[in-house]
C-alpha cells in the first residue's frame, strides 16, 4: 500500500493507483509503476466555484462565429536544412512544438545544433542544454564550425545563438521571459525538472507538467519550441502519451548507428502532412543532407540474382529501392521466412500467391528478404517486386537490367493499381531506367512515352513476370 499523501503512478500511461501492482493495470507494462507523493488537500490548488448568478441569461458569450475569428498569416521560419523543412512542411511555425524523438547516439543534438547555427544568422535562437554541460555543448559547436563549408560557417558566426545549460524548469522558464527568442531548442524534455514536483526528472507527472509549461509560453510568445525526447527500447517515445498529443508535430530520427545514412520522418504534424522523409549522411562536418537519396538504397554495380528494383514514396518523395531475396532449400519440417524492411506477414501473403498461381514449390525452401540502405517500406506498391525477387532467387536468374516493377498483388494473382505512378516513373526516368512493369490500366501509356520509359502492363503477376521478364511459370514441378 501507498504511504499517507502518495500513490503509485505507472511511468508508460500515467495511470494512478493507490497499490503497488507488478503490472500496470492500464498499459499491461511490467515494473512501471513508481511511488509518487501527492500534494496535501490544503496546499492543493483550487479553482473557485463559479457563482450561479453570474451564469444568468443574458451574460455575453465568450463564444463567437468562427467566420468572424481573425487569420492568423503563417510565417514559417527555414531551419537552414531543405530535408528537415521538408519534413516540417516548410519551416517551424512560431509558437509552435515540434518534438524529435530518436535512439540514443543516432544524431539529435547534432542536428538541431547545426540548425540552430544556421538560423543564428536571422533570429534569435535559445539552446538548452539539460545534459551536456556548456563546454560540451561548445565543443561540439566548434567541431562543427571548423568542418563546415565557408559560407556555412560564416552563416554560423552570428551573436543569435544562445547557450543554457540548466535542468531546472523555473530557471529555464525565466531565460524564456527574460530573452524572447524566435526559437528555442530544449535537449531534452527528460532531463528537465519542477522543483515543486517529488518525483524524479523524466517521470510521467515531471514530463507531462514540463512540458505544458513549456507550450503556455511558447504559445504567448510565439517562439518556436523544439523538445527533444528519449525513446524506450521498443523505439518508441518515452514518456506519457499526453506528451505526443500536447505537441504539434512529431518527428522521428531513424537509422542504423553504425551506418552512414539517418532518415527523419514525420509521424504527426498539424501544419503539414505525415509520412514525409528527409535523408542525412552522417560525416566528419555532422550531418550532410542528401541531395538524391535514391543512390543509397541502389547498388551500384548493376543487377544480380534474386534483385529487384522498386519506386517507394515517402510523401512527396519517390526513392527507387532494391529489393534482395534469398530462396534456398531447406532441410527443416517448417521453413523459415526471414523480412527486413517488409512486414513479415506481406512476405507469407505473396509466397501463398507464388505458390498458388506460379505453381512454384515455396512451401519446402527458406526464404529470406532484405530492403537496400535499411528502409522500411509498407506500402504495397512494392508487392510485384517482392514477387519478381522471390522467383528470380528461385531459378537464379537475374532480371533485365534497367527495369523497375510497381502493382499491389492481390490475393487471386491479379495486379491492383498504385497512386502516384506518374511520380514514380518520374523518378526512375531520372536514374536512368528504361523499362517499367505496371498494372494494367494506368493509362501512363502517353507519359512514359514522354519519359523515354517503356512500359509493360499485366493484369497478373504470372503475366508481369512471362510478358515482361521472361520468367514462366513452373508446370508443377
Amino acid at each position: 500500500m501507498a504511504r499517507p499523501g502518495s500513490s503509485f503512478v505507472c511511468q508508460a500511461c500515467g495511470a494512478r493507483t493507490r497499490q503497488f501492482f507488478g503490472r500496470c493495470s492500464g498499459c499491461g507494462g511490467w515494473n512501471t509503476l513508481v511511488e509518487q507523493s501527492e500534494p496535501s488537500a490544503d496546499t492543493r490548488r483550487r479553482r473557485p466555484v463559479a457563482d450561479t448568478a453570474a451564469a444568468a441569461p443574458g451574460r455575453p458569450s465568450r463564444s463567437e462565429p468562427i467566420q468572424a475569428v481573425g487569420d492568423l498569416p503563417l510565417q514559417r521560419l527555414a531551419s537552414g536544412y531543405g530535408e528537415l523543412d521538408r519534413v516540417l512542411g516548410g519551416g517551424l511555425v512560431p509558437g509552435s512544438l515540434v518534438l524529435l524523438g530518436g535512439d540514443p547516439g543516432i544524431g539529435k543534438s547534432t542536428l538541431l545544433l547545426q540548425s540552430a547555427r544556421a538560423m543564428a544568422s536571422r533570429a534569435v535562437v535559445l539552446y538548452v542544454s539539460a545534459e551536456e554541460s556548456a563546454q560540451q555543448v561548445k565543443l561540439r559547436w566548434r567541431r562543427l564550425a571548423e568542418d563546415a563549408p565557408g559560407e556555412a560557417a560564416a552563416a554560423g558566426d552570428g551573436e543569435g545563438l544562445r547557450l543554457l545549460a540548466e535542468t531546472d524548469l523555473e530557471l529555464v522558464l525565466q531565460e524564456l521571459e527574460t530573452l524572447r527568442p524566435q526559437v528555442a531548442i530544449i535537449d531534452s524534455i527528460q532531463a528537465l525538472h519542477d522543483a515543486e514536483l517529488g518525483s524524479a526528472p523524466g517521470s510521467v507527472s515531471q514530463v507531462r507538467d514540463c512540458a505544458a509549461a513549456l507550450q503556455r509560453i511558447a504559445k504567448r510568445q510565439h517562439t518556436a519550441l523544439v523538445l527533444v525526447g528519449h525513446v524506450t527500447k521498443e523505439g518508441m517515445l518515452a514518456g506519457p502519451k499526453v506528451l505526443e498529443h500536447l505537441v504539434d508535430a512529431v518527428l522521428t530520427f531513424e537509422g542504423d548507428r553504425f551506418a552512414s545514412h539517418r532518415l527523419l520522418r514525420a509521424v504527426k504534424n498539424r501544419f503539414g502532412a505525415t509520412h514525409e522523409l528527409g535523408v542525412f549522411e552522417m560525416r566528419g562536418a555532422g550531418l550532410v543532407e542528401v541531395s538524391n537519396p535514391s543512390e543509397l538504397f541502389l547498388a551500384g554495380d548493376g543487377p544480380s540474382p534474386g534483385t529487384a528494383t522498386i519506386v517507394a514514396c515517402e510523401g512527396t518523395r519517390s526513392l527507387l529501392v532494391e529489393v534482395q531475396a534469398l530462396v534456398s532449400p531447406t532441410s527443416y519440417a517448417s521453413p523459415r521466412r526471414t523480412a527486413t524492411g517488409i512486414g513479415t506477414n506481406r512476405l507469407h501473403q505473396i509466397l501463398a500467391v507464388l505458390e498458388k498461381h506460379m505453381g512454384l514449390p515455396l512451401s519446402r525452401f527458406d526464404c529470406y528478404l532484405a530492403v537496400a540502405g535499411g528502409l522500411e517500406v509498407e506500402e504495397p506498391a512494392a508487392d510485384l517486386g517482392v514477387a519478381a525477387a522471390v522467383v528470380a532467387s528461385y531459378r537464379d536468374l537475374t532480371l533485365p537490367a534497367g527495369t523497375v516493377l510497381l502493382g499491389e498483388l492481390g490475393l487471386g494473382g491479379q495486379l491492383r493499381p498504385v497512386g502516384q505512378l506518374e511520380l514514380r516513373l518520374q523518378e526512375a526516368a531520372r536514374l536512368g531506367f528504361v523499362r517499367a512493369v505496371v498494372p494494367r490500366g494506368s493509362a501512363m501509356g502517353p507519359v512514359a512515352a514522354g519519359l523515354g520509359l517503356q512500359l509493360l502492363e499485366a493484369a497478373t503477376v504470372a503475366e508481369a513476370l512471362v510478358a515482361g521478364l521472361g520468367v514462366h511459370p513452373a508446370n508443377g514441378d
